[in-house]
């Protein structure tokens, strides 16, 4: 029996519907990016994607998880892209990630993809946490340079040292983890109260203590290396100090999260973020990048950055990091700085 014209028609009608919804496909995607990069990223995909359209969602690693938390059973994001692995693994333990395999995953650093297949997230880049310290600065005061982090607690640099609240901060957090991790429990505490009496204040944003550091608010800037090397070449008067006992470090990682209504769209998007195009695109502010083979040297950072991040033990940082945020929140709270 033929179709009639009527039905012919509805059914175009809805293929067309169709094909324009995905067409215009919007992905809420949750960040902790640096803001400096939001646009850069989202027009290079979009280049490639005309027919996805990205809307960031954007705060610091521990604003953010603590948003995706509270959203656990009305989520708002399609995608986590750029948020510390440690945070995704957490959302992976509560069951908020859609485990996906993106094409070529292969290819990576084993080290940027989770361990279970299908992975539930896949890592784009290492921030790696290093000391900005500010050579006039510290000239007038008559200070030497840290060598070590151990160097940061000598008393010439009370009232000298900015670093973030691994509360509110990533980069505060892989600093924590990492003293943890390399120093063991009570001498890394006992390290970190020895730091505290030096520091003049602990912020909610990981790249501020650095460019503190490089506007003369401060000598030295707990910090990690790209906002250094930023600073460093727009001419602030700022060393990179790699510590001698080695850096603590994150990935920045990629995720979809459960149940979201556009999981086409956000499949094409973690491709596309592992893929040699986008790690080009991150290689432009970070050293050490997902896909071996494509890190280029960074201005002013130097060529082993690599080398200089310890073994990170993720899985370890996320199962305790709960009871790490609190000891710490009860040692050292009292000289955050206050949340904007």
């Amino acid at each position: 029996m033929p179709f009639s014209k009527a039905f012919l028609g509805a059914a175009t009608a809805f293929l067309l519907a169709s094909t324009a919804a995905y067409a215009e496909a919007e992905l809420t995607v949750y960040t902790s990016v640096e803001a400096v990069d939001l646009d850069r990223y989202k027009e290079t995909f979009e280049k490639a994607h005309p027919d996805i359209k990205i809307n960031w969602v954007r705060d610091s690693t521990g604003v953010m998880t603590a948003k995706l938390l509270a959203e656990k059973d009305n989520p708002q994001a399609d995608v986590v892209w750029g948020v510390a692995a440690t945070s995704l693994l957490l959302l992976k333990s509560e069951g908020m990630l859609e485990p996906y395999a993106p094409k070529n995953v292969e290819a990576l650093d084993p080290r940027f993809v989770d361990g279970d297949k299908p992975p539930s997230w896949v890592g784009m880049d290492a921030y790696v946490a290093a000391l900005c310290y500010n050579t006039v600065e510290a000239e007038k005061l008559g200070l030497t340079p840290p060598t070590s982090w151990k160097d940061l607690t000598k008393p010439e640099y009370k009232g000298h040292v900015v670093m973030p609240n691994p509360n509110s901060s990533g980069t505060g957090f892989l600093d924590v983890s990492a003293w943890l991790q390399t120093f063991g429990e009570e001498e890394a505490w006992s390290f970190m109260d020895a730091l505290h009496e030096n520091i003049a204040a602990y912020t909610h944003s990981g790249s501020k203590p650095c460019k503190m550091a490089a506007s003369g608010e401060t000598v030295i800037g707990v910090s990690f290396e790209f906002p250094g090397a930023k600073a460093k070449t727009s001419g602030a008067p700022i060393d990179i100090i790699f510590p001698a006992e080695g850096s603590g470090w994150e990935a920045e990682a990629t995720a979809i999260i459960a149940g979201t209504a556009n999981l086409e769209a956000a499949k094409t998007l973690v491709d596309w973020s592992i893929s040699k195009e986008a790690n080009e695109m991150y290689n432009v502010g970070y050293a050490v990048v997902a896909y071996p083979g494509v890190a280029k040297p960074i201005e002013n950072l130097p060529d082993d950055v690599a080398e200089k991040m310890i073994e990170n033990d993720f899985e370890w940082a996320a199962n305790n990091r709960a009871r790490i945020l609190k000891e710490w929140q009860k040692r050292y709270d009292a000289k955050s700085e206050p949340k904007s």
